[in-house]
């Protein structure tokens, strides 16, 4: 019994579920870490609040799933929270769902796309998926720096 719970900590700790099928942890941890999904008209309002399809390169070894299919091109998309976003994903058939603070969330834009936290990364390719997605991930930025505060770097 008590594997469990450590096995359950070390996943909240990362934020990574398993969502293949309905999952009451993932439920209540993103409710309480990023907040409630936008209402309808607040979703029409932001103009969407998810991504389209992004094409992942790699994961970091925490992150990536023990089962991954070599030959499978895997995607990413992202859904925008009030406090942060959610990263989703496949493998085969299992869905996974990554949560993300915006007070963790850093994004490098390189070569590759990347989106960090705690430690965790998953690299997209800029490709044609990543240009048609810029308004959408420039919206994430801004939703991040207002929900931070970080007018201060504003001069």
């Amino acid at each position: 019994m008590e594997a469990q719970g450590v096995n359950r900590i070390k996943t909240i700790i990362m934020m990574l579920f398993n969502t293949t099928d309905t999952n009451k942890d993932y439920l209540k941890e993103s409710k309480d870490t990023v907040g409630k999904a936008f209402s309808f008209l607040e979703k029409i309002k932001m103009g969407g609040v998810g991504s389209g399809k992004l094409v992942i390169e790699e994961f970091s070894a925490k992150l990536q799933p023990e089962d991954l299919l070599a030959s499978a091109i895997n995607y990413a998309t992202i859904v925008l929270r009030p406090r942060g976003i959610i990263v989703h994903f496949s493998n085969g058939s299992n869905r996974y769902s990554w949560i993300i603070p915006y007070y963790r969330l850093v994004i490098y834009n390189t070569r590759t796309f990347t989106i960090h936290a705690n430690g965790h990364f998953i690299k997209c390719k800029r490709n044609k998926n990543y240009h048609d997605n810029k308004k959408f991930l420039d919206k994430m930025i801004d939703l991040k720096n207002d929900s931070l505060n970080l007018e201060y770097y504003d001069g």
